[in-house]
């Protein structure tokens, strides 16, 4: 029970750590941009739902790797969290306020520095599949790139800008 309870304490200090950086990156956001959104005490709830939403998916994720299905046992914790996040905003639009008081590009912040942790400790994995993924990548990141802009200009062509 003890190894248990410290994986959760762990969990639970990445996610401080992550509400942290959120609230980093939203206060330099706001020295560059004053107009941008603000750090209100509604931020604040917002962070502490985020977190608490993501404890309950994470403490389910556990829970069902001991159910017999194997697609529940291998469904990923973000998915849960996901769940978890839909079914309580779909409850109470409170809850959608308050999210929606921390600014969108300060949570992406930490998300995409955990993602180039996760993507840096695992590039000897990356090193065995061979030099055939940069060119693979290459073209991803070109076409991901294009097609993002033809939506932009599309949106803009619509909008009359």
């Amino acid at each position: 029970m003890e190894k248990g309870l410290n994986k959760y304490v762990k969990y639970s200090l990445v996610l401080l750590l992550s509400i942290g950086l959120i609230l980093f990156t939203q206060q330099i956001k706001l020295f560059k941009n004053p107009e941008s959104t603000p750090i209100t005490w509604m931020t604040m709830y917002g962070l502490t739902l985020l977190w608490i939403f993501s404890m309950i998916g994470i403490f389910i994720s556990e829970l069902m790797k001991k159910v017999p299905v194997k697609i529940i046992q291998s469904f990923p914790i973000l998915g849960w969290v996901s769940v978890v996040s839909l079914i309580f905003c779909l409850l109470s639009d409170s809850f959608v306020e308050a999210i929606g008081a921390v600014d969108f590009l300060s949570i992406t912040t930490p998300i995409l520095t955990y993602a180039g942790i996760s993507v840096a400790d695992r590039l000897v994995d990356l090193r065995k599949i061979s030099w055939k993924i940069a060119i693979v990548a290459i073209f991803v990141f070109a076409g991901t790139y294009i097609g993002s802009a033809i939506i932009a200009q599309f949106g803009l062509y619509i909008t009359g800008s």
